[in-house]
């Protein structure tokens, strides 16, 4: 069975089980969040800031007065954070599903707390490091799995090896596509070792296509005042972005190293299904290499 056209809809009743989603007091975290919450799921909302956290927990409340939420104080630019929110995640009874669906996009070269530059230090390696100190917590979960987005960026991405840090050159949209394809890289070398260990998490992808977030802050104020009485004719809303987030979180069939995405005009709008990446996302060993990069710049061992 495939999933193919999926929508919120789709979403199958999640009573008894708990869900950690980074990002989640806007955008397509905010959206999955409250449609967890409203199956029946405990969310915990990692968020920077309380005051957001808390406004996001009132909203679905307003829509699902019994949604069982709690916060996280999450700060994926800081090391010193992630270990924090991973120890508190690792307090609650269980976890099942892990969505990392926080990220930055296309920001001025700005480096996080630990002096990574930040589209790749948040985007990839704050999700590789809450990843890897989860892991033991998702194997004790009810078909535990790790969802990393990604985005259709990938596609131009290339990993520079050479200037990790971007010290010699920074491109705001090369840094971002780099990001996202080591996304992609990341969660394919995560779901060939949980297979190899024989562990019962799953690890998958999913990318929004185009959807109308907070993520276009950085862009250009005449591009967004252009094409904004047009948007919906080519990009999602908020909440259609989330259908291929949920989809990946929750939808049933899903299997390890899938990746979902919309499923119109070139995966831009549209209904959630299962697509693919461009090739270079699933070679190995670039793969590697940048897991092992990414364990010695965060401190993180996996445990798989």
């Amino acid at each position: 069975m495939t999933i193919k056209n999926f929508t919120d809809k789709d979403v199958p009743d999640q009573s008894g089980r708990v869900f950690f989603v980074t990002g989640a007091n806007s955008g397509l975290g905010y959206q999955a969040a409250k449609l967890l919450a409203g199956r029946g799921a405990r969310v915990l909302l990692g968020c920077r800031s309380a005051d957001k956290a808390e406004a996001a927990m009132a909203d679905i409340r307003a829509v699902y007065p019994e949604a069982d939420l709690g916060f996280i104080p999450l700060d994926l630019g800081d090391l010193q954070s992630i270990r924090a929110a991973a120890k508190l995640v690792g307090e609650e009874p269980r976890l099942d599903v892990l969505l990392n669906n926080a990220g930055i996009m296309m920001p001025p070269r700005e480096e996080t707390a630990d002096g990574f530059e930040s589209q790749f230090g948040v985007n990839h390696l704050g999700t590789f490091a809450l990843t890897g100190l989860l892991l033991d917590k998702l194997a004790k979960g009810q078909e535990p799995r790790v969802v990393i987005t990604s985005s259709m960026a990938h596609r131009s991405g290339k990993i520079d090896f050479d200037d990790i840090n971007a010290e010699d050159s920074y491109s705001r949209w090369g840094r971002y596509a780099m990001s996202k394809l080591a996304n992609l890289l990341h969660m394919y070398e995560l779901d060939r070792r949980l297979r190899a260990a024989d562990s019962p998490i799953m690890a998958v992808a999913c990318h929004p296509g185009v959807a109308d977030t907070e993520l276009t802050k950085n862009f250009p104020d005449f591009l967004v005042s252009l094409f904004r009485p047009v948007s919906s004719l080519f990009m999602n809303s908020a909440a259609q972005g989330a259908w291929s987030t949920l989809a990946a979180a929750a939808g049933d069939a899903v299997e390890g190293g899938q990746y979902f995405g919309p499923s119109r005009n070139n995966e831009w709008i549209g209904p959630a299904r299962e697509v693919q990446p461009r090739p270079k996302a699933k070679r190995i060993e670039p793969a590697k290499r940048l897991w092992d990069i990414s364990e010695e710049m965060t401190g993180v061992k996996y445990p798989v």
